[in-house]
């Protein structure tokens, strides 16, 4: 079973930015970066295609966000710019297990989920 972990979370104030990475302790292909706020449901934020690096993101965060991976390191980041409150949520990691499938922007498609790791945006 691969195990993800996430870090670099943190409390910030608006307008500015985080980096959170993630490392899996196997090999893994599609990556992806989901959020969920309290008493939301969760959502996706971006993903990436494991070997073009290809990203897709959500609306919201589009323009502002990045996602990069690194196959070497077993590792996905995101980039956080122009931090907004409304980005105050509990950033998840996912991974695809399986190589060859489209890049997914819905939980289910996902076989492995980090701990989860809070981003606080303050005004």
């Amino acid at each position: 079973q691969v195990q993800l972990r996430e870090s670099g979370g943190g409390l910030v104030q608006a307008g500015t930015s985080l980096r959170l990475s993630c490392v899996a302790s196997g090999r893994t292909f599609n990556k992806a970066w989901f959020r969920q706020a309290p008493g939301k449901e969760r959502e996706f934020v971006a993903a990436i295609y494991w070997s073009s690096g290809s990203p897709t993101y959500a609306n919201s965060v589009a323009g502002r966000f990045t996602i990069s991976r690194d196959n070497a390191k077993n590792m996905v980041y995101l980039q956080l710019n122009s931090l907004k409150p409304e980005d105050t949520a509990v950033y998840y990691c996912a991974a695809d297990r399986l190589m060859g499938r489209s890049v997914a922007v819905t939980p289910g498609a996902y076989d492995y989920w980090g701990q989860g790791i809070q981003v606080t945006v303050t005004s």
